[in-house]
C-alpha cells in the first residue's frame, strides 16, 4: 500500500467517524422529541396512569384514568389479574 491510499483510506475513517459523532449529537439533542414537535399540537388523551405500585417482582397495581372514571387494575405475570371500580 503506498502513501496516497494510506492517506485516503485514514481521512476516509475520520469522515466516517465524523458524521456518526454528528449524527450522535443530533439525535441527543434533537431525536425523541422532534417526531412529537413535526406533528403538532397533542390531542387530549383519554386514557390516563395515575398512580402505579409495585407489589411483588410479578404483580404490580395501575390506576387509570378514562373519560374521568377512574379504575384499579391489578396486572401480574403478563395478563390483568382483577380489574375493579375504584369505588369499591
Amino acid at each position: 500500500m503506498d502513501l496516497p491510499n494510506f492517506i485516503r483510506a485514514v481521512f476516509a475513517l475520520a469522515l466516517t467517524l465524523g458524521l456518526i459523532g454528528l449524527a450522535t449529537v443530533a439525535l441527543r439533542k434533537y431525536g425523541p422529541d422532534a417526531i412529537a414537535r413535526l406533528q403538532g399540537p397533542k390531542k387530549d388523551r383519554r386514557l390516563k396512569i395515575v398512580e402505579t405500585l409495585v407489589l411483588d417482582p410479578t404483580r404490580r397495581v395501575v390506576i387509570l384514568d378514562c373519560d374521568g372514571q377512574e379504575r384499579l387494575v391489578l396486572l401480574g405475570e403478563g395478563r390483568i389479574v382483577a380489574d375493579l371500580p375504584k369505588g369499591r
